[in-house]
């Protein structure tokens, strides 16, 4: 036998065996394993969206008393003019 076939007994050998193997340990049905993973991206969503908002809020917060101290560092009149201004 040359090298060649010999190559090619192993290639296909170690298909079949790993196929083999697949069917033996494959740990769900694909329909199932394809609803878990439909809930996982769900629930990333909602982490996403609510820590998005959890963000969004925190930044207007922060907001709120970078004007309070601005505000608080102008007069009035001077304070209403710069905001106008922006």
């Amino acid at each position: 036998m040359n090298e060649n076939t010999r190559i090619l007994l192993g290639v296909f050998a170690g298909m079949a065996a790993g196929a083999a193997l697949g069917l033996l340990l494959a740990p769900e049905k694909g329909s199932d394993t394809r609803d878990d993973l439909s809930l996982s991206i769900k629930d990333l969503g909602y982490n996403i969206q609510e820590g998005t908002e959890n963000k969004i809020n925190h930044l207007g917060n922060i907001k709120d008393r970078l004007s309070n101290a601005i505000s608080e560092s102008f007069d009035r009149d001077d304070y209403s003019d710069h905001v106008e201004h922006v």
